[in-house]
């Protein structure tokens, strides 16, 4: 026997969904976003460095003929789908459908944040890698590293705004243990720590939990980190964030099905850096 939900019921869990999933990915509002993208591929412009040169009275003026550049991003198509019972039971409370809506949306934001992360390991910076050996052999995270980035987004003229610091929890417990960054401004690193502020010697940092998807490449405890500014970094969006709610009468069961529809590429190879570090609990 089929069955159907009415258009309120799917129309209210939807909202549910997309109301949790606003806070799920952490990178996002951290790079240059394409919403409503049509196709499979955006192609995102990047123009290159115009050259001033001079005019004399009465000449024509010479264009720059500046060189645009174009970044494909290919998008690709995720569901988070789960059966649940929970529209049967009258008796079901809202946290029970507010639970599963975390669930749903936590599973494509961490999708998202993977899409930008697995970009930016895939391209070729421009910069150096801060190794771990920067501010001391098999370090964690520490000002000599944060400084380096700093000096190596600079020596490609990058303008000191709109950068980021995507790093783990583990990473950022390593600044508090660092006695340069607590002697120069102990109480900023320590509101940063308890999440009082985001923001920290000009870079607005993007704190990841550890996890398997969303979440920074590891190897042998040396996690990848990048810090960048926010045009380096495209993300192009097809679908964002969709849920449908459908009877299977095979499982007896209603599925729910969340969805998304987004693609990442690096813009500006010469607008992020590598910073590695050594993590320890």
């Amino acid at each position: 026997m089929s069955k159907t939900l009415s258009s309120v019921a799917v129309t209210e869990f939807d909202a549910l969904v997309k109301q949790a999933y606003q806070g799920m990915g952490k990178l996002k509002p951290a790079v240059t976003q394409r919403n409503n993208v049509v196709g499979d591929t955006y192609k995102f412009r990047r123009m290159g460095k115009g050259l001033a040169n001079q005019k004399s009275t009465s000449d024509l003026v010479t264009p720059m003929d500046v060189a645009h550049e174009f970044k494909t991003a290919t998008l690709t198509n995720w569901n988070a789908p789960e059966y649940t019972d929970i529209f049967d039971q009258q008796d079901v409370n809202f946290d029970e459908k507010n639970e599963l809506a975390y669930t749903i949306a936590g599973a494509l934001g961490r999708r998202s944040d993977q899409l930008v992360i697995d970009a930016m390991d895939a391209s070729t910076p421009l910069t150096s890698t801060v190794g771990t050996a920067v501010g001391g052999a098999g370090t964690n995270l520490n000002m000599a590293k944060i400084i380096k980035a700093q000096v190596e987004l600079r020596n490609q003229g990058v303008p000191n705004s709109e950068l980021f610091a995507c790093i783990e929890a583990l990473g950022l417990g390593g600044l508090l243990n660092d006695n340069t960054a607590t002697s120069i401004d102990y109480q900023a690193a320590k509101a940063l720590v308890s999440g009082e502020i985001n923001t920290y010697v000009g870079f607005e940092f993007v704190i990841l939990e550890s996890r398997t998807e969303g979440g920074l490449t590891e190897a042998a405890n040396v996690v990848d980190s990048w810090f960048f500014q926010r045009p380096a970094v495209g993300l192009a969006i097809g679908i964002d964030m969709r849920t449908d709610v459908d009877w299977v009468a095979e499982r007896t069961s209603w599925l729910c099905n969340g969805m998304l529809k987004a693609g990442s590429v690096v813009r500006d190879e010469g607008g992020l850096v590598k910073v590695q570090y050594t993590k320890t609990a």
